[in-house]
């Protein structure tokens, strides 16, 4: 048994346990991304009416940045990986629904930390607020037993490296202020 599948048994092996913590991990699997990724394009759009046609270039990059990652280099990824998801061969407590789609790296988590790293070298403490979410994301998904560790992990890198790369290419185009969020 290898160590991939030993921590996910170990964090999945909590679900269906504790309704709380059950109601927890759903959240942060399924449904914080769109507290996310609307409370950063509200904050962006939101934060300096001024501003707005900036603003939403910023919040367009953003999401650019995100989609890149998720649906180019992820989706190459998963396609040459093929990995299937934990439930397809394991005996798992699965909490939330998924396709039989590739795991490896996640998707979600792929585009969240790139997501989240554009935020972070436009805004250092909305990006530190939107890795934590993410995180919280990535470890939800293994506990609602849709990922192995090692895509949640795969999709942080990959999503950590397009989003740095995407930031060397716009920060010609999109200048960081120096605000406080």
């Amino acid at each position: 048994m290898n160590l991939d599948y030993q921590i996910f048994q170990l964090i999945n092996s909590l679900a269906g346990h504790y309704k709380w913590l059950d109601d927890v991990g759903i959240f942060f699997a399924a449904y914080s991304q769109y507290f996310l990724g609307g409370g950063i394009v509200a904050w962006t759009l939101l934060k300096d009416r001024m501003n707005f046609w900036k603003n939403f270039k910023i919040t367009a990059y953003f999401f650019a940045t995100a989609i890149v990652s998720r649906f180019i280099f992820g989706e190459i990824i998963k396609r040459l990986v093929a990995r299937p998801r934990p439930f397809e061969f394991h005996q798992v407590t699965q909490l939330i629904p998924e396709d039989l789609h590739m795991s490896f790296p996640s998707g979600h988590i792929t585009f969240f930390f790139a997501f989240s790293t554009a935020v972070y070298f436009y805004n250092k403490k909305a990006g530190l607020i939107c890795y934590a979410v993410s995180f919280l994301m990535g470890l939800a998904r293994i506990y609602t037993g849709v990922h192995y560790p090692a895509d949640i992990l795969g999709g942080m890198a990959l999503g950590f490296l397009v989003g740095w790369g995407m930031w060397k290419i716009s920060k010609k185009f999109i200048e960081a202020p120096q605000q406080k969020l």
